[in-house]
C-alpha cells in the first residue's frame, strides 16, 4: 500500500509529483517540531522525530523489494474479477471511497485485535507522544504479512488493482493531519470525518480507550459498529503502547513486537495455543 500504487493509477507527470509527497510531509513534520521547539517553549522530542524518519526511509527500501503476501491474490482476484468496474464517472469512484472506507476499517480493527498484524501496527502506536512525525512511523512488515489481503474483495468486485492501493494510499495521506492533537474540535464534522480528535483517542494507551476510531477518512463505521469513543475530560489522554517502549533504536522501535510475538510462540506447548499466539488478540497467552 505504497504511493507508487498511487503514481501507476494516476500516470506518468503524477509520479514527479509524488516522488516530492515525502519530502513535503516530512517538510511539516519538522516545521511542527520547529514551531514547538523555539516559538511555544514546550519541546520537542527531536530523536523520535529522526525515528520516525528512520522507519520511512526504512519502508520505501523494504517496498523497493517487490515483496509482498498479497500481491499474487489480488492478481487472482482481478482475473476472476466478477465485472470490470472502470473509473469513468463519479458513482465509480463513490463506491470506491466507500468500499475502502469500508475495508480500511475492518483491516485497521483487525490490525489492533489479531497479533500477526498489531506486530506491525505497534510500530505506528509506539511514539509517546503523539505527533505530525508519528504519521510517518508504519513499520517495515506490511508488505510481507498480507495488510492489503483486506481490499481483495474491492478488486474481485472489479476495481483495478492500482486503483484500490491507490485508494489506500490517498487514505493513509489524509491520514497524516490526524497527527495534530493541537488541532480543535471541527464542529458538526466530528459527526462523519475522522479528526485530529477522534484519532488522538485512538492513539491513547488508556484502557479507557483502548481499541476504538478505527476510521480513515470517516468516522461513521465507528458509530455504526460501536468501536467510537470520544474523548473525556475527566480521562487526560495517555500515548503510546499500553507498555511504553522506550527507545529510539528504529531496528527495535521495527521488530520488538515481533520479538515479544517469538518468545510466546517458543513458549507455547500445543498447536492450539501457538495459533491463538499468533492469531488471538495482543497479550493473549498460549
Amino acid at each position: 500500500m505504497s504511493f507508487n500504487a498511487l503514481g501507476e493509477s494516476l500516470g506518468t507527470d503524477a509520479m514527479r509529483w509524488l516522488a516530492l509527497l515525502p519530502l513535503v510531509v516530512i517538510g511539516i513534520a519538522t516545521l511542527e517540531g520547529l514551531v514547538r521547539t523555539f516559538w511555544l517553549r514546550r519541546g520537542y522530542d527531536w530523536r523520535a522525530f529522526a525515528a520516525s524518519v528512520a522507519d520511512a526511509l526504512g519502508r520505501r527500501a523494504v517496498d523497493a523489494l517487490g515483496l509482498s503476501l498479497a500481491a499474487p491474490l489480488l492478481a487472482w482476484a482481478y482475473a476472476h474479477r466478477l465485472q470490470t468496474l472502470p473509473l469513468s464517472t463519479p458513482l465509480a469512484f463513490l463506491l470506491l471511497f466507500v468500499g475502502q472506507e469500508f475495508f480500511y476499517y475492518g483491516y485497521h480493527r483487525c490490525a489492533h485485535r489479531v497479533r500477526w498484524f498489531w506486530a506491525t501496527h505497534a510500530v505506528h502506536h509506539s511514539p509517546n507522544e503523539l505527533t505530525l512525525a508519528a504519521a510517518m512511523r508504519l513499520g517495515w512488515t506490511g508488505q510481507l504479512t498480507g495488510t492489503a489481503l483486506f481490499f481483495t474483495p474491492l478488486v474481485w468486485l472489479g476495481f483495478p488493482p492500482n486503483a484500490v492501493l491507490a485508494s489506500v494510499a490517498l487514505n493513509l495521506l489524509y491520514q497524516f493531519w490526524l497527527h495534530a492533537p493541537w488541532m480543535p474540535r471541527l464542529g458538526p464534522l466530528e459527526w462523519v470525518l475522522n479528526t485530529p480528535t477522534h484519532h488522538k483517542v485512538h492513539h491513547a494507551s488508556n484502557t479507557e480507550y483502548l481499541d476504538c476510531n478505527y476510521g480513515g477518512v470517516l468516522i461513521v463505521f465507528d458509530r455504526l459498529f460501536g468501536t467510537f469513543v470520544d474523548e473525556r475530560a475527566d480521562v487526560p489522554i495517555r500515548y503510546g503502547l499500553t507498555t511504553p517502549l522506550r527507545t529510539h533504536n528504529p531496528l527495535r522501535i521495527a521488530f520488538h513486537e515481533w520479538g515479544n510475538l517469538g518468545r510466546d510462540l517458543w513458549a507455547a506447548r500445543s498447536w492450539r495455543g501457538r495459533l491463538r499466539t499468533v492469531f488471538g488478540p495482543p497479550g493473549a497467552k498460549p
